[in-house]
């Protein structure tokens, strides 16, 4: 199977005009909407500023590759006096109806500059500490939680609250775009974990009757190959194929100099009972190539957070070495046979 980079990647760059994007933009939702037949991006982008904010900005397109932004403003602020705080990062989008449900990482405060060398962080922002006083376990470890809005139009938004677990460091989350067996299906990659009996951060699966409220989260997979032996975690809101849901997912490796290496692979589970994979495939489809794949803020590392079929072919949407955006295309019937070749025994 052979995933096609378009030729005019990276698709979205840095604007150098705009503070709040003029260092990068990565990570994006993407979905297609009929009513108004344009692709819609909604992108993470950080400014070359300290405490390195994060903002989630607008960008359409006709055909997919050539995106436009839509403002010079972000859509999407980091507000320090609100729970998903100073970083709302990289955003999945489903339309469940005709409501678009959007799912993005926060954190209280900012980071800063995560991708410098251990000792060069230490110089400009001290050891890390936790935040002092009786504060709730997200806001002292400074923890990942992931949100959920909603809009109709990409212009008004609902900031509806958190959806996972504040104590459990939870992103990669997303949404499948419709309910399976009248349950909503929530994919997500707790790094502290929720069951001790699951060595690594992994991608665990919940359902819910309603979409802010979820049961307990079931183990759905972990690491397997040599290419995924630090931590796997959901890449993108799944496709419904023909014999089942197909979803991309990453892997990290770490190297022996202790360089880690984000790779792509793609898993299908049962359309009436996602919880069961039905094949996964044991190498990866897509792996650092290109320079603006191996070279950027954080080198190294294709990130896939979006998939959309348009007229058979998968586009698939995804971060370039924290630097920039890139789409690569692969037949949906080809990318069905060649999970279809993975298949696992159902004893």
């Amino acid at each position: 199977m052979k995933i096609e980079r378009c030729e005019q990647n990276p698709i979205l760059v840095k604007n150098k005009n705009n503070s709040w994007e003029n260092l990068c933009v990565l990570n994006p939702g993407v979905i297609y909407d009929e009513k108004q037949k344009k692709f819609v991006m909604l992108y993470r982008a950080g400014g070359d500023d300290l405490k390195h904010k994060i903002s989630i900005g607008l960008a359409e397109s006709s055909d997919g590759i050539h995106f436009e932004r839509c403002s010079d403003n972000p859509v999407l602020i980091p507000e320090s006096e609100l729970a998903d705080g100073e970083c709302l990062e990289d955003v999945r989008i489903v339309q469940i109806e005709d409501i678009f449900y959007i799912v993005y990482a926060g954190r209280f405060r900012a980071i800063g500059k995560y991708w410098l060398p251990r000792e060069e962080y230490i110089k400009l922002y001290g050891e890390p500490k936790q935040q002092e006083g009786a504060w709730p376990l997200f806001v002292r470890n400074n923890h990942t939680v992931s949100y959920l809005a909603a809009t109709k139009d990409f212009r008004e938004f609902i900031r509806l609250g958190r959806i996972t677990d504040s104590r459990y460091d939870d992103r990669d989350v997303f949404l499948f775009p419709e309910k399976v067996e009248d349950k909503f299906v929530r994919i997500s990659r707790p790094k502290c974990r929720p069951d001790e009996t699951c060595k690594k951060p992994s991608i665990w699966i919940t359902f819910s009757d309603d979409i802010l409220e979820w049961g307990k989260p079931e183990l759905l997979m972990q690491g397997e190959e040599w290419w995924e032996t630090e931590r796997i975690g959901g890449a993108a809101p799944p496709i419904k194929g023909k014999n089942g849901w197909i979803m991309l997912y990453h892997g990290v490796e770490r190297r022996a100099d202790g360089k880690e290496i984000y790779r792509v692979g793609a898993v299908l589970l049962d359309l009436k009972d996602p919880s069961v994979i039905l094949a996964r495939t044991k190498e990866p489809i897509m792996t650092p190539e290109e320079d603006y794949e191996r070279k950027g803020l954080f080198g190294e590392c294709v990130f896939p957070t979006a998939n959309i079929v348009k007229d058979g072919m998968v586009y698939i949407y995804y971060g370039c070495a924290d630097q920039s955006v890139g789409v690569a295309t692969v037949g949906l019937n080809e990318l069905e046979e060649h999970l279809n070749g993975c298949m696992r025994s159902r004893e």
